[in-house]
């Protein structure tokens, strides 16, 4: 899930290079939200107990 803030970021500095000003914003807003988003979910889970290593054989 983390992998499509990854794929935003690299397309927003791709576009920023080739003179996408507009493209470049939009993709690095998406990249930062989803970014967020995923770690928000991630403390959510650790807070719960779910995430992490699962101690069970």
């Amino acid at each position: 899930m983390l992998n499509l803030s990854i794929i935003f970021l690299a397309l927003a500095i791709l576009a920023a290079i080739l003179g996408f000003g507009g493209l470049s914003g939009v993709a690095a807003s998406i990249a930062q939200i989803l970014f967020f988003f995923f770690v928000t979910v991630w403390l959510v889970y650790q807070i719960l107990g779910r995430g992490g290593s699962d101690d069970r054989i």
